[in-house]
């Protein structure tokens, strides 16, 4: 298994999305999970568990079940944070004009030798240095 596409947060948090304006959002993105050349990486995996068990959610997962969504998603390879991750991230945070987290995902990507991110968080068609951002839920 080679994975070439990179699944950010927000695929994540609508395959569990139970709102009816998400559901065709939730529909795509529970199909794109059953992808088998999808990677992840520790930091989208800590900011789905933290906003799928959000109080305020009004879909909230219990931990546990969030825990053993996370858990589930570890049959994709997942790039873990490190230092050399960080400061890749701060400098195309500088380059390109994003959020640091935007470019700690595109890191990891890239680390992963993932070339498209899975995300409406970045702009739709975008290359940043060989790592194109496709939004799979953007209307063809």
């Amino acid at each position: 298994m080679t994975a070439q596409r990179f699944v950010d947060t927000n695929v994540l948090l609508y395959a569990i999305s139970t709102a009816s304006e998400e559901a065709e959002k939730s529909r795509e993105a529970r199909k794109l999970l059953e992808g088998d050349d999808l990677a992840l990486s520790v930091q989208v995996l800590q900011e789905f568990y933290v906003q799928a068990t959000r109080k305020s959610r009004t879909d909230a997962l219990t931990p546990a079940q969030a825990s053993q969504l996370v858990e589930a998603f570890l049959r994709f390879p997942v790039q873990e944070t490190s230092v050399a991750l960080m400061t890749a991230a701060f400098a195309s945070a500088a380059r390109f004009r994003i959020s640091y987290w935007d470019a700690a995902v595109l890191e990891a990507a890239r680390s992963l030798g993932c070339r498209t991110v899975l995300s409406e968080d970045l702009a739709h068609g975008r290359d940043y240095d060989g790592v194109v951002v496709r939004n799979p839920f953007r209307r063809k």
